[in-house]
């Protein structure tokens, strides 16, 4: 894929001027990533809705998301107003097309002659991709709409220039739990007690903020996390910790082998007194060393995680 896109870029400078300048915004994709992330959950609205599946979004939900896809990568990346299509980069035009199926974004008679950013995401998969095309009346299919948008022929997907293909998405936790489990967190009557739950059952994997939303449907849902009464309190009996975006906290789940929560994540993992000749990662919490239970090993209170004002996001 390299080589074919570096043939793309260098028949068609202004390709080339667009890709270098949205690689050098975002070198390996994690800002396009948080805000398609960011996107679906914003759609989804689960702090009101409870929802947490694409599928159940409604049909004028989903046919909007190309807009909010469109108005939040502008947001996020600062791009100017285009003359003619959504943006302009780097001094060059270009429109963006979003789509929930690959190959199924809707191209407007306008756009041909124009460069087009294409984008898709499937939640189901956490997988997203990003390209650019320049759009070409012999590359499209016909079509009946009324809008007189057409698609792009399967066979001339090739020319795209991918930026990013089959990406990691950020995880919807909700939707990738085991059904029992997610079925046994929103059994829960109450906010925390659906959020104990939740960090009871989904440990070892980073659960976003929006997933802590729509569990607890709260405007405090922050709050239900922390100590002081909330699951971090409720939890330590279990053994349970949660970790956080702190420095310190991302650090002790790099000492543990676990994923590393990014900003607004959290992680939480039951964990045990480490002893000599354990093989098993530790990490020093609270001047002790501990390291991940098993199964088999016995349920101890777990040690305060260090406390800090800002996030490692903040902190940078």
């Amino acid at each position: 894929m390299i080589i074919q896109n570096q043939v793309l870029a260098q028949a068609d400078p202004e390709l080339a001027l667009v890709q270098a300048q949205l690689r050098r915004l975002d070198p390996g994709g994690q800002r396009f990533a948080a805000v398609l992330r960011d996107t679906i959950d914003q759609l989804l609205n689960g702090e009101v809705t409870g929802r947490y599946d694409w599928k159940s979004l409604f049909k004028t939900e989903k046919t909007h998301a190309g807009t909010v896809v469109e108005i939040n990568l502008q947001r996020e990346f600062a791009f100017d107003d285009g003359v003619d299509m959504d943006y302009r980069i780097s001094g060059v035009d270009v429109d963006c097309k979003y789509s929930q199926q690959f190959g199924g974004w809707m191209i407007p008679p306008e756009a041909v002659g124009h460069l087009c950013l294409l984008v898709w995401a499937d939640d189901c998969r956490s997988l997203w991709s990003a390209g650019l095309l320049r759009i070409a009346p012999e590359l499209l299919n016909g079509g009946s709409n009324r809008d007189m948008k057409l698609t792009i022929k399967a066979e001339h997907r090739t020319k795209i220039l991918w930026l990013w293909r089959d990406a990691e998405l950020p995880e919807n936790t909700l939707l990738h739990m085991d059904p029992d489990d997610r079925e046994a967190v929103f059994a829960q009557k109450s906010g925390q007690a659906r959020l104990n739950e939740l960090f009871r059952r989904a440990q070892r994997r980073r659960i976003g903020r929006n997933v802590v939303r729509t569990v607890a449907q709260q405007k405090d849902y922050m709050k239900r996390v922390r100590g002081n009464g909330g699951s971090r309190s409720s939890l330590s009996r279990e053994g349970i910790i949660i970790m956080g975006d702190y420095r310190a906290h991302q650090e002790i789940a790099r000492q543990l082998a676990l994923p590393v929560p990014q900003e607004g994540d959290f992680v939480s993992a039951r964990i045990v007194r480490s002893v000599p000749g354990d093989s098993r990662p530790c990490a020093v919490i609270d001047g002790c060393s501990w390291t991940l239970a098993e199964s088999g090993d016995p349920v101890i209170t777990a040690p305060l995680l260090p406390v800090h004002t800002a996030s490692a996001a903040t902190e940078m």
